[in-house]
Protein backbone atom coordinates (compact mmCIF):
# COMPACT_ATOMS: atom_id res chain seq x y z
CA UNK A 1 0.00 0.00 0.00
CA UNK A 2 2.80 1.91 0.67
CA UNK A 3 4.10 2.22 -2.87
CA UNK A 4 0.92 2.71 -4.64
CA UNK A 5 1.08 6.65 -4.40
CA UNK A 6 3.83 6.42 -6.28
CA UNK A 7 3.39 3.66 -8.55
CA UNK A 8 -0.07 6.08 -9.91
CA UNK A 9 2.09 8.98 -9.57
CA UNK A 10 4.61 6.93 -12.37
CA UNK A 11 2.15 5.62 -14.40
CA UNK A 12 0.23 9.10 -15.00
CA UNK A 13 3.48 11.00 -15.75
CA UNK A 14 4.40 8.09 -18.15
CA UNK A 15 0.86 8.61 -19.41
CA UNK A 16 1.53 12.12 -19.85
CA UNK A 17 4.74 12.53 -21.45
CA UNK A 18 3.92 10.34 -24.01
CA UNK A 19 3.33 12.26 -26.90
CA UNK A 20 2.15 11.05 -30.55
CA UNK A 21 4.81 10.34 -33.23
CA UNK A 22 2.83 9.37 -35.76
CA UNK A 23 2.27 13.56 -36.97
CA UNK A 24 5.03 14.56 -39.21
CA UNK A 25 5.30 18.30 -37.75
CA UNK A 26 7.73 20.82 -38.28
CA UNK A 27 8.15 22.88 -35.26
CA UNK A 28 9.72 25.74 -37.70
CA UNK A 29 6.30 25.35 -40.00
CA UNK A 30 4.83 28.44 -40.55
CA UNK A 31 1.28 29.98 -41.40
CA UNK A 32 1.59 33.57 -42.37
CA UNK A 33 -2.11 35.55 -42.88
CA UNK A 34 -1.98 37.97 -45.84
CA UNK A 35 -3.83 40.48 -46.78
CA UNK A 36 -5.30 40.39 -50.49
CA UNK A 37 -3.02 42.69 -52.33
CA UNK A 38 0.45 41.17 -50.06
CA UNK A 39 -1.10 37.71 -51.33
CA UNK A 40 -1.02 38.86 -54.77
CA UNK A 41 2.64 40.15 -54.16
CA UNK A 42 3.73 36.92 -53.26
CA UNK A 43 1.93 34.50 -55.98
CA UNK A 44 2.92 36.72 -58.61
CA UNK A 45 6.76 36.88 -57.38
CA UNK A 46 7.15 33.06 -56.40
CA UNK A 47 8.95 30.83 -59.18
CA UNK A 48 6.28 27.99 -58.58
CA UNK A 49 3.17 28.69 -57.02
CA UNK A 50 1.17 26.41 -55.55
CA UNK A 51 -2.04 27.85 -55.50
CA UNK A 52 -5.18 25.92 -53.64
CA UNK A 53 -8.75 27.15 -53.47
CA UNK A 54 -9.97 24.94 -50.66
CA UNK A 55 -13.79 25.68 -51.67
CA UNK A 56 -16.70 23.59 -53.48
CA UNK A 57 -16.10 22.74 -56.89
CA UNK A 58 -19.62 24.92 -57.29
CA UNK A 59 -17.81 27.90 -55.30
CA UNK A 60 -14.67 27.57 -57.51
CA UNK A 61 -16.52 26.92 -60.82
CA UNK A 62 -18.32 30.30 -60.13
CA UNK A 63 -15.10 32.33 -60.21
CA UNK A 64 -11.28 31.62 -58.54
CA UNK A 65 -7.76 32.82 -58.54
CA UNK A 66 -5.81 32.36 -62.04
CA UNK A 67 -3.74 28.99 -61.78
CA UNK A 68 -5.37 27.80 -58.64
CA UNK A 69 -5.87 23.83 -57.71
CA UNK A 70 -9.10 23.29 -56.21
CA UNK A 71 -8.65 20.87 -53.37
CA UNK A 72 -12.50 20.77 -51.13
CA UNK A 73 -11.45 20.90 -47.79
CA UNK A 74 -14.62 19.23 -46.92
CA UNK A 75 -13.59 15.70 -49.29
CA UNK A 76 -12.62 12.52 -47.46
CA UNK A 77 -9.34 12.77 -49.27
CA UNK A 78 -8.39 16.40 -49.05
CA UNK A 79 -5.45 15.46 -47.10
CA UNK A 80 -4.09 13.04 -49.89
CA UNK A 81 -4.79 15.48 -52.78
CA UNK A 82 -2.70 17.87 -50.65
CA UNK A 83 -0.10 15.55 -50.03
CA UNK A 84 0.76 15.78 -53.80
CA UNK A 85 1.96 18.78 -53.32
CA UNK A 86 5.79 20.00 -52.80
CA UNK A 87 5.66 19.88 -48.48
CA UNK A 88 9.09 21.99 -48.81
CA UNK A 89 7.49 24.52 -50.83
CA UNK A 90 5.15 27.22 -49.88
CA UNK A 91 1.42 26.65 -50.32
CA UNK A 92 -1.01 29.78 -50.31
CA UNK A 93 -4.42 28.91 -49.52
CA UNK A 94 -7.45 30.61 -49.97
CA UNK A 95 -11.46 29.93 -49.75
CA UNK A 96 -14.39 32.34 -49.44
CA UNK A 97 -13.92 34.44 -46.37
CA UNK A 98 -10.85 32.74 -44.52
CA UNK A 99 -12.03 30.41 -42.37
CA UNK A 100 -12.01 27.16 -44.80
CA UNK A 101 -8.63 28.36 -45.48
CA UNK A 102 -7.68 28.91 -42.12
CA UNK A 103 -8.55 25.36 -41.19
CA UNK A 104 -6.85 24.07 -44.18
CA UNK A 105 -3.59 25.86 -42.92
CA UNK A 106 -4.02 24.24 -39.81
CA UNK A 107 -3.85 20.84 -41.38
CA UNK A 108 -0.93 21.07 -43.84
CA UNK A 109 1.10 22.35 -40.69
CA UNK A 110 -0.14 19.39 -39.17
CA UNK A 111 0.79 17.81 -42.41
CA UNK A 112 4.57 18.68 -42.40
CA UNK A 113 4.00 21.39 -44.84
CA UNK A 114 6.76 24.06 -43.93
CA UNK A 115 4.72 27.24 -45.72
CA UNK A 116 1.49 28.57 -46.12
CA UNK A 117 0.52 31.40 -46.62
CA UNK A 118 -3.64 32.25 -46.23
CA UNK A 119 -5.60 34.54 -47.80
CA UNK A 120 -6.55 37.00 -45.11
CA UNK A 121 -10.95 37.56 -46.04
CA UNK A 122 -10.78 34.91 -48.84
CA UNK A 123 -11.56 35.43 -52.14
CA UNK A 124 -13.82 37.95 -50.74
CA UNK A 125 -11.29 40.48 -49.84
CA UNK A 126 -9.11 39.63 -53.06
CA UNK A 127 -12.45 40.89 -55.12
CA UNK A 128 -13.08 43.79 -52.80
CA UNK A 129 -9.31 44.51 -53.83
CA UNK A 130 -10.99 44.57 -57.80
CA UNK A 131 -8.06 41.61 -58.14
CA UNK A 132 -8.18 39.70 -61.40
CA UNK A 133 -10.73 36.26 -61.34
CA UNK A 134 -11.44 34.24 -63.40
Amino acid sequence: MKNLPISLFIVIALLFSCKNNSQNTDKNATIEVVNATDFKAKIDNAKEVQLVDVRTPKEYNTSHLKNAKNINIFDADFLTKMNTLDKSKPVYVYCKSGKRSSNAAKKLKEAGFTKIYDLNGGILAWTKENLETN
